[in-house]
């Protein structure tokens, strides 16, 4: 049994675009090409695919992915690594939803809020190790003071600043505008402007590689899933997060 390219892009949530690029790079063949020309997958292709997008959720690009699928380990023992980081997440957001769910009941029943559950699973703190190595510990340290020196109502503030920032990237993602266009460059000058307010960043670093740091956050929105979530559109997938990285290459390009 195989699939379609058109199937395989629907049930992955990607384009058809996409799968064609990846067998034109060779990161993933079709099992057969159709005479009309349509490429078709098999379950080894399918399983394949799988590992891709995990690879890409976890942060990593094309090449790196590429290297990885090339190691030779087996797909099940590989598969069985992902599972683990995809259960280690799902627990995060049981613990969450949880959390959430009890203050909600608590507020409506007049209850006492237990301060010491109100935050299960939303520890900032968990990627501490990941930032410490993209950036150094002093980035790390830095943001971590300026977000603990936060009052309630100033971390609520540059919270609302944030999801307007998305919810304005996704809606302009939505429209189908050009990443080029004065529309979105407008967008990514908010976008840059927003980073340089973090303490601890390249992009708050006087002398700072502004340009690079930019660029590499733009390639992260569309290839790592926790971030692409914030830029997410009725088209499903990546494509709000990939307007967005569009977008900001293009500012970075001939503005920084």
């Amino acid at each position: 049994m195989d699939w379609s390219i058109q199937e395989i892009a629907r049930l992955a949530g990607t384009t058809s675009r996409t799968l064609r690029h990846y067998d034109d790079i060779g990161l993933l063949a079709p099992a057969r090409i159709a005479g009309n020309g349509y490429r078709h997958y098999d379950q080894a292709a399918l399983v394949r695919l799988q590992r891709i997008l995990l690879l890409r959720e976890l942060g990593l690009g094309l090449p790196q992915i590429a290297e990885v699928l090339d190691r030779g380990s087996s797909e099940a023992s590989a598969l069985e690594t992902h599972l683990a980081w995809l259960r280690q997440e799902q627990d995060r957001m049981l613990r969450q939803i949880a959390s959430v769910e009890s203050t909600i009941t608590a507020l409506r029943e007049g209850e006492a809020i237990m301060a010491e559950n109100m935050f299960d699973g939303f520890d900032h703190t968990q990627y501490k190790e990941e930032v410490e190595n993209r950036w150094g510990k002093k980035a790390y340290a830095d943001s971590d003071r300026w977000w603990r020196g936060m009052s309630a109502d100033e971390r609520s503030a540059w919270q609302q600043r944030v999801a307007a920032l998305s919810g304005d990237w996704a809606s302009a993602a939505e429209s189908g505008i050009d990443p080029a266009s004065d529309e979105a460059q407008a967008l990514a000058r908010r976008h840059v402007e927003w980073l340089t307010g973090v303490p601890g960043t390249p992009a708050s670093t006087p002398g700072g590689d502004l340009k690079g740091y930019v660029l590499g956050l733009a390639e992260m929105y569309a290839a790592d899933e926790r971030f692409a979530a914030n830029y997410a559109t009725s088209a499903g997938g990546t494509v709000g997060a990939e307007f967005v990285r569009d977008a900001l290459r293009v500012y970075a390009e001939g503005n920084l």
